[in-house]
């Protein structure tokens, strides 16, 4: 059997930068030296939008939901309706410590497929706005004739990445300097048979979200991948 040599060189550049972060003894816990509230970070009404009480986020089953407490520091669920009528639900999950997979938020695929849905047509994508790079990933959960376009992402510290290889770099990273990072899991998801139409809307939301969250948090919310636009 041949191998690509390339192919293994990103899992060996992990494995060593990993023996190196473990080598390291975490000095500084992001959660405490840096404590958030997710009511003070996400306003409650922001541009076009408000609350609406009449669509409730995915609700989680009990078991599955006492695991998630274990997990998380706090979570927040809010749905969101413009002067259109259009709604998008917002789920965060914060975690004061993201230092390992033992200990990190779970990605919405987790939750999804745990309460019956089936997920289709996951895309990794790079948004650019406000001179800023969001990583996100985009994938759709139907069960029966419920259809949900979802985008999310995930923070490390102040890193905005999705799950995977760039957010196992971004623990790494921390580890070697020593610090415990806290982050987040932001999902923003609607319902809507029409797919484009929806990731169109969610992206507009992301957009007035970003404007309306406390200067001082938006790097620990969208990251702090900056765009030169210069």
């Amino acid at each position: 059997m041949n191998f690509d040599k390339r192919s293994l060189l990103p899992a060996a550049v992990m494995l060593i930068l990993a023996a190196a972060a473990n080598s390291f003894q975490p000095t500084e816990v992001m959660a405490k030296s840096k404590p958030l509230h997710l009511e003070q970070v996400f306003p409650a009404a922001f541009g076009a939008w408000h609350l609406d009480t009449s669509l409730v986020p995915l609700e989680i089953d009990p078991e599955l939901q006492a695991k998630l407490n274990r997990t998380y520091n706090e979570t927040l669920s809010r749905t969101y309706i413009d002067g259109s009528g259009n709604r998008i639900m917002l789920s965060v999950a914060y975690g004061g410590d993201q230092s390992s997979d033992s200990t990190q938020v779970h990605r919405p695929e987790f939750c999804y497929a745990a309460q019956g849905f089936v997920l289709t047509a996951p895309r990794d994508t790079l948004y650019s706005f406000e001179r800023r790079s969001l990583q996100l990933r985009e994938l759709v959960a139907q069960q029966g004739r419920r259809n949900e376009p979802i985008t999310y992402w995930v923070t490390i510290g102040n890193r905005s990445t999705v799950p995977g290889f760039g957010r196992k770099i971004a623990q790494i990273e921390y580890g070697l300097m020593g610090k415990v990072p806290d982050g987040m899991l932001v999902r923003v998801s609607s319902i809507s048979d029409n797919n484009p139409a929806a990731f169109v809307l969610q992206r507009h939301f992301i957009q007035d979200l970003y404007r309306a969250v406390p200067d001082g948090y938006r790097d620990r919310v969208f990251g702090s991948n900056k765009k030169d636009n210069s």
